[in-house]
């Protein structure tokens, strides 16, 4: 596993780990490296590839596995918008569920990134997804 494909895997952990992968996760996924290099200049046949690979690990290791083998090959500051990532995918469906809390724990227990950074990226998405207007 290359630095791409491990930012990419904690994207994946994040989408996996309630054992369902949600569609509407999926799609922000992709949207998320899209706009990121290399990604972008993947094209569908190479991004399709990294996926399988990805999924094949996921599936023989877990959600677990696949953030311990792919954290350490991030630098900090990769670290930090991995983490910020899978914190964003985990609430895109609305629903923060326990596994989904377990999976940003123990990321964040892999990474080199504070875990009050981890805490503000944390209360950040809480507030991005408040339904505020909601009477």
């Amino acid at each position: 596993m290359n630095p791409s494909e491990a930012f990419a895997a904690i994207g994946l952990a994040a989408v996996a780990c309630d054992g369902v992968l949600d569609a509407e996760e999926a799609v922000m996924l992709r949207q998320l490296l899209e706009v990121r290099s290399p990604y972008g200049n993947l094209g569908d046949v190479l991004m399709e590839a990294m996926f399988d690979g990805l999924l094949g690990q996921l599936r023989s290791g877990g959600w677990e596995t696949l953030l311990m083998e792919a954290a350490p090959l991030l630098s900090p500051p990769q670290q930090e918008t991995a983490y910020a990532m899978a914190a964003l995918l985990v609430h895109t469906n609305r629903r923060f569920k326990p596994v989904e809390q377990e999976m940003l724990k123990r990321l964040g227990e892999l990474i080199s990134v504070p875990a009050e950074r981890c805490n503000q990226i944390l209360d950040v998405m809480a507030v991005l997804h408040r339904d505020s207007l909601r009477g």
